[in-house]
């Protein structure tokens, strides 16, 4: 099983942090959060795949055909997390060594959106406050990873449960030779 969740979360993640790495390098976040962000989780959804042909391929190759819900869980969960963790550490390594400017940014586009609904000056003011509160939250690493993890992870565990739910089986699927 460690085998297969090394692989498995090792492809999910690198495909989770090309993506990463290609869209900080070629889009202007500061005129394209929106899109950004589309893409990311369409590069999610992409490397979770993975999770399903990870827990597919321990069932098939290595269980003999059947797996229980529990156990097509944990494979899928054990490879959500390694994956998570590749991108999470990837994050925290060009946040803190690349000069990063993301939440200036996501900040100023968070409240042209506010500005752009209409919103009062009140609730602008407010939002402007609270997100110099997260920004100062957001320069402690371990801050940093838990709010990155909760990018990512939960995607991979709703992966991981469908999954589960989806490849369990009790018996060997028997093929009948005609």
């Amino acid at each position: 099983m460690k085998r297969n969740v090394l692989v498995f979360g090792a492809i999910s993640g690198v495909i989770s942090v090309l993506w990463f790495l290609i869209a900080m390098t070629f889009l202007d976040f500061g005129t394209h959060m929106s899109l950004g962000m589309i893409l990311g989780y369409t590069s999610m959804i992409i490397a979770n795949v993975f999770l399903v042909v990870g827990v597919k391929n321990y069932r098939d190759k290595y269980n003999g055909g059947v797996i229980t819900f529990g156990k097509a869980f944990k494979v899928g969960i054990l490879i959500a997390l390694l994956a998570s963790t590749v991108y999470v550490v990837t994050w925290l390594i060009y946040y803190y060594t690349s000069g990063s400017n993301f939440m200036e940014v996501y900040a100023e586009c968070m409240n042209k959106e506010l500005v752009a609904s209409g919103a009062s000056a009140a609730e602008i003011a407010k939002q402007t406050t609270e997100m110099k509160e997260f920004m100062v939250m957001y320069r402690n690493p371990f801050f940093n990873a838990a709010v990155t993890y909760m990018e990512i992870l939960p995607m991979g565990i709703l992966f991981a449960l469908i999954t589960a739910i989806v490849m369990r089986r009790k018996v060997p699927k028997v093929v009948e030779l005609s």
